[in-house]
C-alpha cells in the first residue's frame, strides 16, 4: 500500500458504507485525513462504519442521504463541507447494480423502464448532482474528483445492459467534467472489473470461477486494491485528469 500524509485534508466518500468506499474512507483517514462518509439513511452499516472507524481513532463524520434525491444530494454534500471545513476530494462512488442477479446480454425482457430510470438516476445523475454541489468547495481548495466507473463501462465484459450503460455514461462525464472544472479542480475514474466484496450482486460458484479464470492476474480485486487508486488520483498525481483508469487484474489487455 502507497503511504500518505494527509494531515489536514479533507474529503467526502459517496456510498462509503462498505466496500470500495468504505476501505477508501479508512485509508484516508488512518493517513491523517477527515473524512465524511456518505449512507443511505435507512442503511444501518453507515453509521456502524462511522462508529467503527472512530474506536480505531479515526477523524470521520457521517453525511447521510439518498442520492438518488436531487434536493438531499445537494443537502448533503453542502453540510457535509460545512462540517469539514474545506474539501480537497469528491469521491463518486455511490452505485448500484438494480438487479442481484446480472440479466444476460441477449436478454431485453427483464430491461424495465423502472430499471432504467433507476440506474440512470443512481449511478450517473448521483456523480452529477455532487460534483456540482461540490464544485465551489473543489474550486477553493484546488481539489479533485475521482468517480468509481467499471470496466463494463468500457464494454469489455459483458454485464446487465442498463448498468453498463450508466457506467459507460460515468466515463464520458467525467472526461466532460474534467474539461469543465478545469484547471482548479482535477477530475478521474477508476474503473475496476470483478471485486471481492460486499456489492449487491449474487455471484454463483461458476460465475465467480470463470472471472477468475478470465483474470491473468487469477483472482478477483479487492476493495484496498481499488482505494489504493482512489487516494492517489484523488491526493496525488497532479497532471492526470480526464482519465478513466482500469484496474482489473489484465482482463481487459
Amino acid at each position: 500500500m502507497i503511504s500518505f500524509d494527509l494531515t489536514g485534508r479533507t474529503a467526502l466518500i459517496t456510498g462509503g458504507a462498505s466496500g470500495i468506499g468504505l476501505e477508501a474512507a479508512r485509508v484516508m483517514a488512518k493517513s491523517g485525513a477527515k473524512v465524511a462518509i456518505n449512507f443511505l439513511p435507512d442503511d444501518p452499516r453507515g453509521p456502524e462504519a462511522v462508529d467503527a472507524l472512530r474506536k480505531e481513532g479515526f477523524d470521520v463524520i457521517s453525511a447521510p442521504g439518498d442520492l438518488g434525491d436531487a434536493g438531499q444530494a445537494e443537502d448533503m454534500v453542502l453540510k457535509a463541507v460545512s462540517a469539514l471545513g474545506h474539501l480537497d476530494l469528491l469521491v463518486n462512488n455511490a452505485g448500484t447494480p438494480g438487479v442481484r442477479t446480472p440479466i444476460p446480454i441477449t436478454d431485453l425482457d427483464p430491461i424495465s423502464e423502472e430499471l432504467w430510470a433507476n440506474l440512470l438516476n443512481v449511478n450517473l445523475m448521483s456523480v452529477f448532482r455532487c460534483s456540482k454541489a461540490a464544485a465551489p468547495a473543489l474550486k477553493a481548495a484546488k481539489g479533485a474528483i475521482v468517480n468509481t466507473a467499471s470496466i463494463a463501462g468500457l464494454g469489455s465484459v459483458a454485464s446487465t445492459l442498463v448498468y453498463s450503460a450508466s457506467k459507460a455514461a460515468v466515463i464520458n462525464l467525467t472526461k466532460n467534467l474534467a474539461r469543465s472544472l478545469a484547471p482548479e479542480v482535477r477530475v478521474n475514474a477508476v474503473a475496476p472489473g470483478s471485486v471481492d466484496s460486499s456489492w449487491a450482486i449474487e455471484w454463483s460458484d461458476e460465475r465467480r470461477q470463470n472471472a477468475i479464470a478470465a483474470t491473468p492476474l487469477k483472482r478477483l480485486g479487492t476493495p484496498p486494491d481499488i482505494a489504493e487508486l482512489i487516494v492517489y488520483l484523488g491526493f496525488a498525481g497532479s497532471m492526470i485528469t480526464g482519465q478513466t483508469v482500469v484496474i482489473d487484474g489484465g482482463i481487459s489487455i
